[in-house]
């Protein structure tokens, strides 16, 4: 059944998405129970899972990036309201959109196997609308590092972190995934080996490199495998196992639980 229709324009092209009602119902329980996975976004690897998978795309190729260059090159030096500029505005949002498509298709198919997978997804919880704010200020107040804030944004942007989060999110209706969120402190400075926490401990952006053990491993993947202890601590705490889409309960278990937990190594027995 069609709920609603939405008539969208992107550059010269229009689509029409259309809202249906399937009749399907959110699963109780998961195909593989007992599976749970840990995922780390990042601005170099999108993806970065607690099992050690690296996922990963380009949205644009070379040469769509040289074009793009220039097309902007163009455009400011084309004079307001002309046609040349209308017409290389227009070649600009014909690669924006195919950048887009791209990242949507990717975040779907990775969001897609990560639920088909696992009784349990942990995600940091991230709240990106507040992070890809613009750090200029105002003229009294004026902001500080801005360009390299402004690098942070787009690399945020481009790998498409809250659109992963909708598809994981859409995804887990179907396959009776629960999806966790979890606090995102210190998930990057903790071993996931021993539990200390140490900033030097984080080598550079690709090597961690545990200060108080022998633990080397990539650094995405250690914030990763930090994220499924956390989601795992924060299901223990419930009283009772809940669906996708459910709400959490407010029963918890007796403080140092979660401690214990982010110490043990994550295995799919504790996730059940």
């Amino acid at each position: 059944m069609i709920r609603s229709a939405t008539v969208s324009q992107e550059g010269q092209l229009w689509f029409v998405s259309f809202l249906v009602d399937d009749g399907k119902v959110v699963a109780d329980t998961h195909a593989q129970p007992g599976s749970a996975v840990g995922a780390d976004r990042g601005v170099v690897v999108a993806i970065a899972t607690s099992e050690g998978g690296l996922k990963d795309r380009e949205f644009t190729t070379t040469g769509e990036r040289r074009r793009a260059v220039l097309l902007q090159r163009a455009l400011s030096r084309a004079a307001k309201h002309s046609r040349n500029r209308t017409k290389t505005r227009a070649a600009l949002a014909e690669i924006g959109g195919r950048e887009r498509r791209r990242r949507q298709d990717f975040c779907v198919q990775i969001a897609h196997q990560l639920a088909r997978e696992n009784a349990l997804v942990a995600l940091e919880g991230l709240k990106t609308k507040q992070m890809t704010k613009s750090a200029k200020g105002t003229v009294e107040a004026p902001g500080r590092n801005v360009r390299a804030k402004a690098g942070l944004n787009r690399a945020i942007l481009s790998k498409g972190w809250h659109q992963f989060n909708l598809a994981l999110e859409s995804a887990a209706r179907y396959s009776g995934t629960l999806v966790v969120s979890v606090p995102a402190q210190y998930t990057s400075q903790r071993c996931s080996a021993c539990g200390k926490v140490d900033p030097k401990s984080r080598e550079s952006q690709a090597v961690f490199r545990c200060l108080h053990c022998s633990y080397v491993g990539h650094a995405d993947v250690n914030a990763a495998r930090n994220v499924l202890a956390a989601g795992l601590a924060v299901t223990a705490c419930e009283d009772n196992a809940r669906p996708a889409g459910r709400a959490a309960s407010a029963k918890q278990e007796p403080a140092g639980n979660r401690e214990e937990l982010l110490l043990q190594p994550p295995t799919a027995a504790t996730a059940a």
